[in-house]
């Protein structure tokens, strides 16, 4: 059977010979070219280690935790996707899937080096920026490597980590859903990885990174993940402008059955994002496992007792908002709390972030899918509240450095100093990066293709048959 090629969705009319244009052609060979270069680089030696040390349950463990939250980028586009109108539907999923494996490539050619190999750029003693010494896989070996992990193999431990850079930009497109180009985004999210979330991973959690030796403590991406993806949100907002319409036109979700769907395989799959950060099946692991559940439905109730006083009526969409908020305050603090703490975070975090939400709408900022309100806000209050609540009883790695509950000031302050210098830096780099972009490519499509949606006109597909 021979398929029309002129059915509505397909639109383009095709080149008179058929051949592939040169613009599509170069990048993708200079990409292919850099990668079969760079494998030439990979090393066929192991660091310091031996297979030996290599425990089966940890390593079992990881690997499940980053399936997990590899899960998790498709959830967010289940999430995403139910939030927005029919017709822009396959345009955020393209987003969450494109970013998955646009930086799955760029973390393997060099995001994990700038993030996590020994410090090429110093303040002093302490490391800014990773060097390159790990690209395209350089050193990244199968026997542990010491700094990070005794007990699995190195390349789990990268892989893991990309399945936290991959979710990351795919949370911004929450911001600008239903009107930026998709080579805009493409453009964005590689720039964006590189300079923005691959040097404030190296300063928190990098062996020699400035915050982690400063003090700071962000268990599994608070400010690593949340905060900066949630300010970039805000700073995107602003940039790109109001949706056509906004705000007098009502912008109904068209499904909020998939946003529950997508909240709840979130749910789940931040299990993997928090638990797995323990790197072993231990006793921390345990507690972030706990944690991670208590924060969700704390935040899912706290959003609801919102709605009740607010709305007059408990909410489906405030309850997954609300029990994805919770997921996002708990994370930075889920391997130093308690249960009960866990749950008085999750349940702050969501009247706070829905509170958040209703200000931006007040305040006339089309952050389309509460990106900031909930990302930005929830990680920065998980941030803070880590400083108040973390405590060595659970967690004796941090020593003497508790929480103001437990009356200790200090680690309350270093928190503090880390989320004011990753929202200063973040939001600069953010903007820079993309006044670049609406420059090279452009930011934004046009209003016709706006209105006819960006499903249509950036991928010639329709979600749902016409």
């Amino acid at each position: 059977m021979r398929l029309n090629m002129t059915t509505p969705g397909n639109h383009r009319r095709p080149s008179g010979n058929g051949a592939v244009p040169l613009r599509t052609i170069v990048p993708v060979g200079l990409v292919c070219a850099l990668a079969v270069l760079l494998s030439g680089c990979v090393s066929a030696t192991n660091p310091p280690g031996s297979t030996s040390d290599i425990s089966g349950s940890d390593t079992a463990f990881l690997a499940l935790s980053a399936a997990l939250v590899m899960l998790m980028t498709p959830a967010l586009a289940l999430f995403y996707g139910g939030l927005v109108r029919a017709q822009n539907v396959l345009s955020v999923m393209m987003h969450c899937f494109t970013a998955l494996a646009l930086v799955s490539l760029q973390w393997w050619l060099w995001g994990y080096s700038l993030a996590f190999s020994p410090s090429w750029l110093h303040i002093g003693k302490f490391g800014i920026l990773g060097s390159l010494n790990w690209i395209g896989g350089r050193e990244v070996g199968l026997t542990p490597y010491p700094a990070y992990s005794t007990t699995v193999p190195h390349q789990l431990f990268m892989v893991y980590q990309c399945m936290f850079a991959a979710i990351t930009p795919a949370l911004i497109a929450g911001a600008f859903a239903e009107r930026m180009k998709f080579k805009a985004f493409v453009l964005f999210v590689l720039l964006w990885s590189t300079c923005v979330y691959d040097p404030v991973a190296h300063w928190v959690w990098s062996e020699n990174g400035w915050l982690k030796h400063l003090g700071s403590l962000d268990f599994a991406g608070g400010t690593v993940v949340h905060i900066t993806s949630g300010m970039t949100a805000l700073v995107a907002a602003l940039i790109i402008g109001p949706r056509l319409g906004f705000p007098r036109t009502p912008f109904v979700p068209h499904s909020v059955v998939l946003t529950m769907l997508g909240a709840g395989l979130l749910w789940f799959g931040w299990f993997g994002f928090n638990a797995g950060s323990a790197l072993g099946a231990t006793t921390v692991a345990v507690v972030a496992f706990v944690a991670t559940h208590c924060g969700a439905a704390g935040g899912a109730l706290g959003w609801l007792l919102y709605d009740r006083f607010m709305k007059r009526q408990p909410t489906a969409l405030g309850f997954a908002s609300g029990a994805v908020a919770g997921l996002v305050a708990i994370t930075p603090a889920a391997g130093f709390v308690g249960s009960l703490s866990s749950f008085l975070i999750g349940a702050v975090a969501g009247m706070v972030c829905a509170i958040a939400v209703s200000v931006r709408v007040r305040c006339k900022i089309d952050d389309a899918l509460d990106a900031f309100g909930v990302h930005g806000v929830g990680g920065t209050l998980g941030a803070l509240l880590t400083g108040v609540f973390a405590t060595s009883q659970v967690n004796p790695a941090i020593g003497g450095n508790e929480g103001l509950v437990h009356g200790h000031l200090k680690l309350f302050l270093i928190q503090c100093v880390a989320i004011l210098v990753t929202i200063v830096y973040t939001i600069g780099v953010s903007y820079l990066i993309l006044k670049i972009v609406d420059v090279t490519v452009g930011l934004r499509v046009s209003e016709e293709e706006e209105k006819s949606g960006l499903d249509l006109s950036q991928h010639g597909e329709n979600a749902y048959a016409p």
